[in-house]
């Protein structure tokens, strides 16, 4: 290529940007202000979001509605943000929200079960079955609420697991919240031989119920026979206590029934069978014990 070709390719480019000056700038200042546009949108979408969680906490609001809120808050701004930006730079955005509706309409019958986790959220949301702070059963898992989000629940197991529970799954399953009401009942089974004495054993089991104050004894407390097993004889020691207090006082009503039972000699007893041999005389064919 000589100079003169050279010299050519360069006033012919000179001359385009000179004719096409007030498009060029158009094209730069509407892609700046599409970035702009982007990251203010980001940033306002961020902030509202975290405001609104701060006021709603503020307010009192339980915290499962509040991440849930703040959540579909920031992501309708960035929605919004992201169609602006496209409307900016030039595109069609009538055109766009008709491709993102069919296209939505494709993703929506392709993931029907995120739009029903989606809808169970929601459900969960306003119902309110379960909230952040409670321990709940859902279906074999149990554990504390952490959060609700869109999409799923987290829960956190007294061993200290996560487990991840799609919300769709938590509306088709049975829920036992026993966190929501302040007090719980507690049985005890207490099995003992069946030479014991009835009215022994449920006074020796009512003085330890009596002495522990963190029964609610104005609730009623009820020690009866409960059942005639196979090997024992099966007293049922029915109590309420708080929530906080519902294993401590279980675990140590167990404890105690043990010392007292066995300070008055009365027998826990342990499954046993008894064995019949037989014995058959060949010559006569008759059966004899042995």
């Amino acid at each position: 290529m000589n100079t003169d070709d050279v010299t050519g390719a360069l006033n012919n480019a000179t001359n385009w940007f000179v004719a096409n000056q007030d498009l060029l700038v158009q094209y730069v200042v509407n892609i700046v202000s599409a970035i702009v546009i982007l990251i203010v949108g980001m940033m306002v979408a961020k902030a509202v979001g975290r405001g609104l969680h701060r006021v709603m906490t503020m307010k009192g609001i339980d915290a499962t509605v509040s991440d849930f809120l703040s959540a579909i808050v920031r992501y309708t701004i960035v929605a919004f943000t992201l169609i602006a930006v496209l409307g900016k730079i030039g595109v069609q955005t009538a055109s766009v929200i008709a491709v993102m509706g069919a296209a939505g309409l494709a993703v929506g019958l392709a993931l029907q079960n995120s739009l029903g986790n989606f809808a169970a959220g929601v459900l969960l949301v306003i119902f309110r079955p379960l909230k952040a702070g409670e321990y709940v059963t859902i279906g074999a898992v149990e554990g504390t609420v952490q959060n609700v989000q869109i999409f799923s629940t987290t829960l956190k197991t007294v061993d200290d697991r996560i487990i991840v529970i799609p919300n769709g799954k938590i509306i088709a399953d049975n829920i036992i919240n026993t966190s929501r009401e302040p007090n719980r009942r507690q049985d005890i089974i207490v099995g003992v031989a069946y030479d014991s004495d009835i009215d022994t054993v449920k006074k020796v089991l009512g003085d330890i119920v009596a002495a522990d104050e963190r029964i609610q004894h104005s609730k009623g407390v009820t020690i009866r026979l409960h059942d005639m097993a196979p090997s024992s004889l099966n007293y049922v020691v029915r109590f309420w206590t708080t929530n906080g207090d519902a294993w401590p006082v279980y675990w140590d009503l167990l404890e105690e029934f043990k010392r007292a039972l066995d300070k008055h000699q009365i027998g826990i007893p342990f499954p046993q069978m008894d064995v019949h041999l037989y014995k058959q005389d060949t010559a006569t064919n008759k059966v004899s014990a042995e």
